[in-house]
């Protein structure tokens, strides 16, 4: 019988465990948590803090999901992977594993500012401790100063902003989400937050904090009672390079979720693995790719096989009722359409569609996803008739059929 050890407590450690009971339904299963409690969904923190949802709520599975499948839970953090002899340290206790998938995400940059160390009230959002923290230290008078206009900081805007005196979001990009919009859409989506009481600093960045007052290179100063650090995230590949593996800005791996060291896998936002829309490596730090990565993982650490190659970014976000989704990458020839309520930007290259990004109305989005992930080629028809009435007929009979259960 087979020792499988999944190191993390994210969604890729939980899909990971599905993957393997796939395969192996004996096999006995170690998940070791670092924090300390079973997987939840953490992109629903800030509707906690919102008060919309509760802790019970946001667990990712519930808890007879890892005593139904055989897996002990260990609450600590692993601090050593010995890929000779095959085991991982956790505290005091040394647990031998046949396959091991290191699951371990990501966490916080914190960029060294001068004066940081004075300001006492100042926590990362990544965590449901971190939203705990936020809801003990606000007050309906509290100044919030969120350093990062990226996904993290702006829905922690969204959460608190009901809740607080004032919310100013810095970034030293010039636009908000500057990761996955460009300056017209960007701007967009800022006027909606701003509309809500949102303040913006951007293309500006803290010098230095004295205490409760943050001072900017543009020589503005800004008084706060609570910072919260919102500037990105690093994957967690210490563990893996520390034993020897391959490492860039995530632990390498190939199509089947395997490490450059034998027996070892790894999956979610701590694994660079292959982003289809741009045929090369990248980490995929979204949770739809963590699952697909974690299961894919659990699947072949059990003997099965598995290739995962059709993943791409995919995000899809909102801020008080105004959605978005953007998908792929932004290149080659873009069509577009605009109103006072919607955009629709869709990209073309070597006649197939690579990117697309919807805000307001996202209708067609699922096929739009679709004509990515398979890379189907377009005939100038197939693309005006994407461009104006996205439809399933131009997915073809087969993959109506499958999508839809019917018949060919």
């Amino acid at each position: 019988m087979k020792n499988y050890v999944i190191i993390g407590g994210g969604v890729a450690s939980a899909s990971c465990i599905e993957g393997i009971r796939q395969i192996d339904k004996s096999g006995k299963i170690y998940l070791i948590s670092g924090e300390g409690k079973p997987t939840y969904c953490r992109p629903l923190i800030s509707y906690y803090l919102q008060g919309i949802t509760d802790f019970k709520k946001m667990k990712y599975r519930p808890d007879e999901f890892y005593t139904d499948n055989n897996c002990e839970m260990i609450f600590g953090k692993a601090e050593k992977i010995d890929a000779v002899n095959k085991t991982v340290k956790v505290g005091d206790k040394t647990i031998k594993y046949d396959r091991l998938c290191v699951a371990t995400g990501s966490s916080p940059f914190i960029p060294p500012f001068n004066g940081l160390d004075t300001v006492k009230n100042k926590t990362a959002f990544m965590t449901e401790d971190d939203a705990l923290y936020i809801e003990k230290n606000i007050s309906p008078d509290t100044k919030v100063l969120i350093i990062g206009a990226g996904l993290i900081g702006l829905k922690c805007a969204e959460g608190l902003v009901s809740k607080v005196g004032s919310i100013t979001v810095s970034d030293l990009a010039t636009r908000v989400l500057s990761s996955i919009l460009d300056d017209k859409c960007a701007s967009y989506m800022q006027k909606v937050l701003e509309e809500q009481g949102v303040s913006f600093i951007l293309g500006d960045s803290v010098s230095s904090f004295d205490k409760n007052t943050a001072t900017f290179n543009s020589g503005k100063v800004v008084d706060f009672d609570l910072l919260i650090l919102a500037v990105g995230v690093r994957a967690n590949i210490s563990l893996v390079k520390d034993a020897g593996g391959e490492t860039n800005r995530g632990i390498i791996v190939n199509d089947k979720m395997q490490t450059s060291l034998q027996h070892i896998y790894a999956a979610g936002d701590c694994a660079e693995g292959y982003d289809n829309s741009i045929n090369a490596r990248r980490v995929l730090a979204i949770l739809p790719s963590a699952y697909a990565q974690g299961f894919t993982a659990g699947i072949n650490m059990a003997g099965g096989n598995k290739s995962l190659n059709d993943e791409f970014p995919l995000n899809a976000i909102g801020f008080f009722g105004l959605h978005a989704l953007t998908a792929g990458a932004y290149t080659g020839e873009m069509y577009e359409e605009k109103s006072d309520k919607n955009i629709k930007r869709l990209f073309f290259n070597d006649n197939k569609l690579v990117g697309f990004i919807l805000i307001g109305d996202v209708k067609g989005a699922g096929i739009y996803t679709s004509l990515i992930k398979n890379k189907t080629f377009l005939t100038e028809n197939m693309k005006k008739s994407l461009e104006k009435s996205p439809s399933l007929a131009i997915l073809g009979s087969l993959t109506r059929s499958q999508k839809l259960g019917g018949v060919v």
